[in-house]
C-alpha cells in the first residue's frame, strides 16, 4: 500500500519495510524481503512489517503457532460505526514469524479484543468495545473459519475489550461501563451460537493497594475504564500468576489470583497505559502494533525476563514504550525506541521458529 511521506520516514528511522507482493493473499507468499536499518536504535534490532493493501489500523497482536495475527480495525468506530470512507468491518491479517504476510479475513465491527486460544487452535475476537459489542472465534485452517456469538448476560451498559485465556477460562475486559457498580471482568462460556457471561469482580470491589501512601491498606475500586488485560508469567518479580486488568483512565492496574478468597490487588500508575505484557526467558522478542504509521514492529535486543512493559497513553503527546516497574508503578521510558507509537504488544519466543511449519 502507499504511505506518505512522514510514514516512510517513521519506518526508515527503526527497519525498513517489507517489500508485499499480494495484497490479501489467500496462501501464505513464498518469500517477503526484510531490510533491517544500519541505523538501529543501540542494543536493539527493529524491523517493519507493513500493513496490507488498504488496511490501516492495527491494534491487538497475538500469536497462534507459527504465525503472528493483527486486528487492523480500520477506521471502524467504537460502536461499530463505518469509517468515514464507508468501512464497517476490521482486518485479521496473518504474518509468519519472519514478516512475510499470509491470509486474512474480513470481521464486522471493530475488533478491539483478539487473543489466541491454542488448546483450540483459534483465535477469540471482541468487537465494538463502547456498546453493540460482539463474541467470535476465527479457526484460521477451517473452511468456515469465522463463528460469531450472541451476549447472555452483559449487564454493564457497555462493551467488551481484551481477551485473556486464564487457568483454562476465557475473560474479558468490560469496556465502557454505564457506572462504577457493575463487572469489570466476564469469563464466557461459549455453547450453541450465545456467549454466556458470568462477573468475576466489579468496578467498585475491594482491593489491597499495592503501592503508594496506603500501601497494603484496604480501598474501594471505582474503575471507569476496563480495557487491556494479560496473564502476568511466573518470571515477574511480583505478582506472578495473576490476571491483570488495566483501568486505562483510571490509571490503576487491577491483579487477581484464581481463588475467591484472594484479595485484589491495585498498582497505581501516573499516567494511563494500554497493553502490558512480559518478557521471560523464553520469550524476548516484542511485537509493536503502531496505528500511526500502519506497521508491525518486531524488536529484538536488551529485554530481561520478567521484565514488563507498557505501552504508554498520555492525555497529551504521542504514545510511547515504557518499562513498569511493579514495585512502586514508576513508568521508564525506552529512549532508543521513542520512534514507536506503540499500541497491541506481544512477547514471543525466537522469530528462528518461522523455519519450521506454518499454522495453514
Amino acid at each position: 500500500m502507499s504511505h506518505t511521506p512522514k510514514e516512510l520516514k517513521a519506518a526508515v528511522a527503526l527497519g525498513a519495510a517489507i517489500t508485499v507482493a499480494a495484497l490479501t493473499a489467500t496462501a501464505m507468499p513464498a518469500s517477503a524481503a526484510v531490510h533491517a536499518d544500519p541505523k538501529t536504535p543501540a542494543g536493539y534490532t527493529v524491523k517493519a512489517f507493513a500493513a496490507v493493501g488498504t488496511e490501516s489500523k492495527p491494534d491487538d497482536v497475538t500469536r497462534l503457532g507459527n504465525s503472528i495475527y493483527v486486528t487492523f480495525q480500520n477506521g471502524v468506530g467504537p460502536l461499530g460505526e463505518p469509517a468515514s470512507e464507508g468501512t464497517t468491518s476490521s482486518t485479521i491479517q496473518q504474518y509468519r514469524l519472519d514478516g512475510t504476510p499470509g491470509k486474512s479475513w474480513q470481521v464486522q465491527g471493530k475488533v478491539d479484543g483478539l487473543s489466541a486460544d491454542p488448546s483450540k487452535h483459534r483465535l477469540l475476537l471482541t468487537t465494538n468495545e463502547d456498546g453493540n459489542s460482539g463474541f467470535s472465534t476465527l479457526t484460521p485452517g477451517d473452511k468456515q473459519p469465522l463463528k460469531s456469538y450472541t451476549y447472555k448476560g452483559l449487564t454493564h451498559g457497555g462493551g467488551t475489550d481484551a481477551i485473556s485465556v486464564f487457568d483454562g477460562k476465557i475473560l474479558i475486559s468490560a469496556s465502557a461501563p454505564t457506572d462504577t457498580t457493575g463487572p469489570a471482568v466476564y469469563a464466557v462460556h461459549l455453547a450453541g451460537s450465545t456467549a454466556d457471561l458470568t462477573p468475576v469482580f466489579s468496578d467498585n470491589a475491594s482491593a489491597i493497594a499495592a503501592n503508594g501512601a496506603n500501601a497494603g491498606q484496604s480501598l474501594t475500586l471505582a474503575l471507569t475504564d476496563p480495557d487491556s488485560n494479560t496473564v502476568v508469567p511466573a518470571a515477574a518479580p511480583r505478582f506472578s500468576g495473576d490476571f491483570m486488568l488495566d483501568g486505562q483512565g483510571d490509571m490503576q492496574l487491577v491483579f487477581a489470583l484464581d481463588h475467591a478468597n484472594k484479595p485484589l490487588q491495585v498498582l497505581t500508575v501516573n499516567t494511563p497505559v494500554d497493553d502490558t505484557v512480559f518478557a521471560t526467558s523464553q520469550k524476548r522478542t516484542l511485537w509493536v502494533s503502531d496505528p500511526t504509521a500502519n506497521m508491525l514492529y518486531r524488536v529484538t535486543g536488551a529485554f530481561k525476563a520478567g521484565q514488563a512493559l507498557s505501552a504508554v497513553t498520555p492525555d497529551v503527546g504521542r504514545s510511547y514504550l515504557a518499562t513498569l516497574n511493579l514495585t512502586d508503578g514508576s513508568l521508564t521510558p525506552i529512549t532508543q525506541l521513542a520512534a514507536i507509537s506503540p499500541k497491541g504488544l506481544l512477547f514471543t519466543g525466537s522469530s528462528q521458529d518461522s523455519r519450521h511449519h506454518s499454522d495453514q
